[in-house]
């Protein structure tokens, strides 16, 4: 008689590429049976079937860049791989829009749309050694990076999406075009549901135009109080930035990095104006080498800060020497501290205990094991009971991903 392993297996071979796990396939540590590779929403569906008639617990892997952040789930019986699922659909450049497979890899995206002169505006910070992640991953964990401050965030980008539900079912929201909104709020539902409501195998976007010229202005910042200055300065210029980004390591000197997009002699005076409002800087044609990538060590502490605009100099402060890079145009930061299982959950406590001076919140993305079992990672959430509610209409058998997100969800 053949194990009941050998059977699941089997039953996933029938729809879709499957494997035994092996040890590089833990999610966060915790150990997975198999690995479904599928390559069209069918094949994903088929194996939804299947794991959920066999209460399977499933997890969406894309390019597996995030996969340890959040909780760990409390089983990954099923890997899920949507890396087969790595095809551009359409293009419409005409109506900047795009509509693209899960696993399709960001950078491989953005080539495909380069010569058309058009980009997805979506830059998700990278984790250190990590390339670039997929669709997916960059829907479920609402990754920001430097391009939110003009084109707003993942949420606001995508405007069609089709998702498989735990039980097989697929259900598809939004359209194909810019103006087709019905349905949308689906999509702004599972932007940042970390895999638990279900899986996402198809998304549309809606697309911008690629600025002929960019230049960026680095000025240095000399503390909490002048960074928030400089930013003021910014957002409540004319200059009309496409990103405005600011890198505080350690140890060292912390700069403001602000990025000016558009028709080249557009883009000269702009710069000049910068250069009125933040007086000495340097003025290039390439980002600085921190842009764009997470502040914090592999194998260290990464956190993720919300906070209003006028709080930040209270949140700099509150953080210490902490390493920090991120978005003070749009409230969102992040930070790295080394990995010390006592000093850690200190800390965070410490910081969200004054999080009320600057209106925001503080998550602990990833850590390593004893760090994260010796703290909530996600802390207190608002709305938790409606998120509840929301699992249990989506996912009531709690198969996907569970336990990863907040509350246990």
């Amino acid at each position: 008689m053949r194990a009941a392993g050998d059977l699941v297996l089997d039953e996933l071979s029938a729809t879709a590429a499957a494997r035994r796990a092996g040890e590089d396939d833990r999610v966060d540590g915790v150990p997975a049976r198999v690995v479904a590779e599928p390559s069209t929403t069918d094949e994903a569906a088929a194996v939804m079937r299947v794991a959920a008639a066999r209460g399977l617990a499933v997890v969406p892997r894309g390019a597996g860049t995030k996969l340890s952040w959040g909780h760990p789930p409390e089983r990954a019986d099923l890997v899920l791989g949507t890396g087969r699922m790595d095809r551009i659909i359409e293009h419409r450049a005409g109506d900047l829009v795009v509509h693209v497979q899960a696993g399709v890899r960001l950078d491989a995206l953005q080539e495909h749309l380069a010569p058309a002169r058009q980009r997805l505006g979506i830059s998700p910070v990278l984790p250190p050694g990590a390339g670039p992640g997929t669709v997916g991953g960059v829907l479920a964990t609402a990754a920001t990076g430097p391009l939110r401050l003009s084109h707003g965030a993942v949420r606001d980008l995508l405007i069609g999406v089709t998702l498989v539900r735990a039980d097989g079912t697929v259900a598809k929201a939004g359209g194909k075009v810019v103006k087709n909104v019905a349905g949308y709020d689906l999509g702004k539902l599972l932007t940042g549901s970390w895999g638990t409501l279900g899986l996402v195998t198809e998304a549309v976007f809606r697309l911008h135009p690629l600025p002929p010229a960019a230049r960026w202005v680095v000025v240095p910042v000399r503390s909490a109080a002048d960074a928030h200055e400089k930013v003021q300065r910014v957002v409540h210029s004319q200059v009309v930035a496409s990103a405005l980004e600011l890198d505080r390591p350690a140890d060292g000197p912390a700069s403001l990095a602000v990025l000016v997009e558009g028709i080249p002699q557009g883009v000269e005076g702009r710069v000049r104006t910068l250069l009125d409002l933040l007086g000495d800087a340097e003025v290039t044609d390439h980002a600085p080498a921190w842009w764009g990538h997470a502040p914090w060590e592999s194998g260290g502490v990464a956190l993720r800060l919300t906070h209003e605009i006028a709080g930040l100099p209270r949140l700099l402060d509150a953080l210490g020497g902490a390493a920090v890079r991120g978005s003070p145009g749009v409230g969102v930061l992040h930070a790295g501290v080394p990995a010390d299982p006592e000093a850690v959950p200190a800390f965070v406590e410490r910081v969200r205990g004054a999080s009320a001076g600057w209106g925001g919140d503080i998550v602990v993305l990833d850590a390593p094991a004893p760090v994260k079992a010796a703290l909530d990672v996600w802390g207190p959430v608002r709305g938790i009971t409606l998120m509840r509610r929301v699992k249990d209409q989506f996912d009531p058998d709690r198969l996907m991903a569970p336990g990863r997100f907040a509350g246990g969800i």
